[in-house]
């Protein structure tokens, strides 16, 4: 157990974690399809009991805004104008500076370094879904 985690906010981060090495795929929601970024947020909220909508935009209005410098793992963080005007991609965060994520295209469900360059530069924001 993480410490200062809920133990739905570990569930998160293990189930997100069972998703690593699945390959990206525009549109799905499953670990037999593949995932895009909001569909691996999707998936692994939905399965663990969380009433959530498929969209990055719609997600981040729904969580408990939380600031950066008080990111849990489990939380959700999401990032602006990286394919796409306003938010456009969204990842789990799993402590020490990390998240999961469906990159893009020919990639796979993968870890990234949330105080990267470019994730530092596009950073939104981010919720929370547990206490």
């Amino acid at each position: 157990t993480s410490p200062n985690a809920s133990p739905l906010a570990d569930q998160i981060v293990a189930l997100a974690q069972k998703q690593l090495g699945i390959p990206y795929k525009w549109g799905e929601e499953s670990p037999s399809k593949g995932f895009d970024c909001s569909g691996l947020v999707y998936y692994v909220l939905k399965t663990l009991g969380v009433n959530i909508s498929r969209t990055q935009a719609t997600m981040y209005k729904q969580g408990t805004y939380v600031p950066k410098s008080e990111l849990k793992p489990g939380d959700i963080v999401f990032f602006q104008n990286t394919y796409k005007a306003g938010i456009s991609h969204v990842g789990i965060y799993v402590g020490n500076g990390k998240f999961i994520h469906a990159p893009q295209s020919g990639q796979v469900v993968s870890y990234a370094d949330l105080n990267s360059n470019y994730y530092t530069s596009h950073y939104y924001g981010a919720v929370r879904f547990t206490n």
